[in-house]
């Protein structure tokens, strides 16, 4: 089994925390899945985590505040089901994106109606990568600030 590892870029000058810095995990067994998301997020101030496994990816995740992640379909002997049942149980779950070569229409229908972000079809297309991505991490960043903003609004109510 390989290390996990991280591929930082240099986080925004605004950044403070994970929370205002867009973060992706690529899980895949395939180098060349991590090798297309970093071509096409390595210019970006966007920080990319690497797991070939789905035991890796959860190490990774306890440890970073990860926003989303893309998940190749078959993590042998796991699936992404398993995965996405792996991180509703984490304190702040990342948004979770299906990538696949066979993304058809049976996985886009059962991906999204179990509560996954969004299907992407490999190879990947870079506007749809940023797109999807971009969109997961404003849902995720949005469900962050609630808390926070539940509390000013009951100390405003009181």
């Amino acid at each position: 089994m390989r290390k996990p590892s991280i591929i930082e870029t240099t986080p925004p000058a605004s950044a403070t925390s994970t929370v205002e810095t867009l973060t992706v995990l690529s899980v895949s067994p395939l180098e060349e899945d991590h090798l297309s998301v970093q071509a096409i997020i390595g210019h970006s101030t966007w920080m990319l985590f690497k797991a070939d496994n789905l035991p890796s990816a959860l190490a990774l995740l306890h440890r970073h505040d990860i926003a989303v992640v893309l998940c190749e379909r078959d993590l042998t002997p796991v699936t992404w089901i398993d995965m996405l049942e792996s991180i509703r149980h984490l304190p702040h779950p990342p948004s979770l994106i299906v990538t696949s070569r066979l993304a058809d229409e049976r996985l886009w229908s059962e991906a999204l109606n179990m509560g996954v972000w969004d299907v992407l079809a490999k190879p990947f297309n870079r506007g749809e990568v940023i797109h999807s991505v971009k969109s997961a991490w404003q849902r995720w960043h949005r469900q962050a600030q609630m808390p926070a903003l539940a509390a000013k609004a009951i100390a405003a109510a009181s």
